[in-house]
């Protein structure tokens, strides 16, 4: 079951593909084992690996926030400005994310940086997870 759940994270949804971020996210929402409030306005189709990087890092909060934060909770918002698509989301978990310990977040800071955004985790103990997450759209 490992070796399926690895090779479907390189793998992303049809409903990405087809209709961008915004249906996306509101598909992996509504199957989600927590609560998730979206506030994702009508974006348009963005980029190709910016709808990517954007889903896998709202997938990979969702699924650590489940599995090791025991949020019940958890809030997206998404919203285009200055050049850029920005992404909050913070759970009502735990906290106590820690990058630097090798966790699945290195390798989502590492996806943004590439397309040269930035993401930004925010943890303490007993105060749940804050992600933002910024990437650059081009000129239009």
């Amino acid at each position: 079951m490992e070796d399926l759940r690895e090779i479907a994270r390189g793998i992303h949804p049809v409903i990405l593909s087809e209709g961008g971020l915004g249906p996306a996210l509101r598909t992996l929402a509504r199957r989600a084992a927590i609560a998730v409030e979206l506030d994702v306005p009508a974006l348009g189709r963005l980029p190709e690996p910016v709808e990517v990087a954007a889903y896998y890092v709202v997938s990979e909060a969702l699924t650590n926030a489940t599995r090791h934060g025991r949020a019940s909770v958890m809030r997206v918002a998404a919203g285009q400005r200055d050049g850029g698509l920005h992404l909050s989301i913070r759970d009502d978990g735990v906290g106590g994310a820690d990058p630097a310990r090798g966790s699945g977040l290195i390798g989502l800071r590492d996806r943004a940086e590439a397309l040269g955004g930035s993401l930004k985790v925010s943890s303490p103990p007993g105060q749940g997870t804050l992600i933002v997450l910024r990437l650059p759209l081009p000129r239009r």
